[in-house]
Formats: C-alpha cells, sequence, structure tokens
C-alpha cells in the first residue's frame, strides 16, 4: 500500500475477533474479520440480529477491544484521540441528557473534550442548522419527539467534525418517514463533511440508499452486493 493509498485507510481491522465470557458460556460475536474503510465512502451493514454488527461497529469506533487481532486508525491517530473529532458514533436510541436543552447536548462532548465554551456552543449551533434544528435549541429532550431527538443525536456528533461518522441502528426505534429523515441527514452531512459513512441497519431500503453493502451472519462478513465496491474491502 502506497503512502496515499494509507491516507485514504481511515480504520483498519486485521483478524479481529471479540469474544464475551469464557469457557462454556462464552459468546464468539465477531471472528477473524480483516477489513479496511476508505475515506468518504459510504456503507451499509446489514444481517439478522446477534450476526455482529454492533460489536463491529463498536470496535471500529474504538469502544470496545478485540480478543483477538487488531484495530487501528491509519489516518485518524490513536486510539485514545478519536472522540470527540475524528469519529463520531451515533447510537440507536439518542441519549440525550434530560437535564439539558438541545444546544446543551449538542456542546457537551465538546467541552468534555477540552473546547472552549464558546467555541463549543458555536460548533453546536452550527451543527444544528445544518440539519435545520436551531428552532429546537431551547428545548429540553422531554419536548422532543422520538424523530426529533434522533436529529439532535446526529447533530451532536456533526458537531465534532468527524472523518468517519459510525452509527449503529440509527433508525431502528422509529417511524419509516422518521428515519427516513435521519438517514436523509446522515448521508448528506457525511458529504458535505467529505466524511465516511457506516451504518449498521435491518432495512434494506435504508442499506440500499449507501453505495456499498456487506451483509453479516454469525459473526463474519458474508457477501457484498457488489464485489466490485470499495467503501468498505474486506475479507473473513
Amino acid at each position: 500500500m502506497t503512502a496515499s493509498e494509507n491516507g485514504r485507510v481511515l480504520v483498519r481491522c486485521d483478524g479481529v475477533a471479540r469474544t464475551f465470557g469464557s469457557g462454556f458460556g462464552a459468546v464468539v460475536a465477531v471472528h477473524d474479520i480483516t477489513c479496511e474503510i476508505l475515506a468518504a465512502q459510504q456503507v451499509a451493514i446489514t444481517g439478522p440480529s446477534g450476526s455482529g454488527k454492533s460489536t463491529l461497529l463498536h470496535l471500529l469506533a474504538g469502544l470496545d477491544e478485540p480478543t483477538a487481532g487488531s484495530v487501528s486508525w491509519p489516518a485518524l491517530g490513536d486510539r485514545d484521540a478519536l472522540r470527540p473529532g475524528p469519529v463520531g458514533v451515533v447510537f440507536q436510541g439518542p441519549s440525550l441528557l434530560p437535564p439539558l436543552d438541545v444546544l446543551e447536548n449538542v456542546a457537551l462532548p465538546l467541552l468534555l473534550g477540552g473546547t472552549s465554551e464558546a467555541a463549543a456552543t458555536a460548533a453546536a449551533a452550527a451543527a444544528l442548522d445544518r440539519l435545520h434544528l436551531s428552532a429546537l435549541a431551547t428545548k429540553l429532550p422531554e419536548e422532543l419527539s422520538g424523530g426529533q431527538a434522533q436529529r439532535v443525536a446526529v447533530a451532536r456528533v456533526l458537531a465534532g467534525r468527524p472523518r468517519l461518522i459510525l452509527a449503529d441502528e440509527p433508525t431502528g426505534q422509529l417511524d419509516h418517514a422518521a428515519g427516513a429523515l435521519i438517514v436523509d441527514a446522515l448521508i448528506r452531512s457525511a458529504t458535505d463533511l467529505g466524511a465516511a459513512l457506516v451504518l449498521t441497519t435491518h432495512d434494506p431500503l435504508v442499506a440500499a440508499r449507501l453505495n456499498s453493502g456487506w451483509v453479516m451472519a454469525d459473526g463474519g462478513f458474508v457477501t457484498p452486493r457488489d464485489p466490485r465496491e470499495r467503501g468498505l474491502t474486506c475479507s473473513a
């Protein structure tokens, strides 16, 4: 791999496995996966519940560590420097803090990462504006619909201007219309930022909107939608 190609590799997994528990009770969630996620690509990972999608996403985000193999971030830096900033994670539920209003929720990760209050507030306001949510800035989470809350969670990720956006079943708790708005926001924002987007989903309509796709089963990859796709190159 040349230096320029290496600069496009945001995440690399080499022979990665993740096992929970030990002995007879051990559960192998992910096994023997080797893959790369490239800059600015948009990838859907599909598969049934229990296939390992969320575990893999957590490994890619640096939220979990493999029990075998290795995960690295060649173009992003060390694991400790991934968030907030280079890597943003959108979870299935919005996880907004009830006492904080929308603007404060979006700014919080930046503040915790050492950004000044003025800069964090400005970045949060810009992210809300990008998703047409400025009118909700002073609302509390309890005043939001499910779709609004999830869009705020997306804005919270975008405030850090990540180079890699990882979304774990972001539409799983929403109806079709609200879910479509979330996917719209993720795809548009990733494109605007020049960021890669990796999204896990059970919904084939959501998966079809991204330009690359992989299917997981029993902790490994099965087959890409099109073997020529380069959004996520991998073997299992």
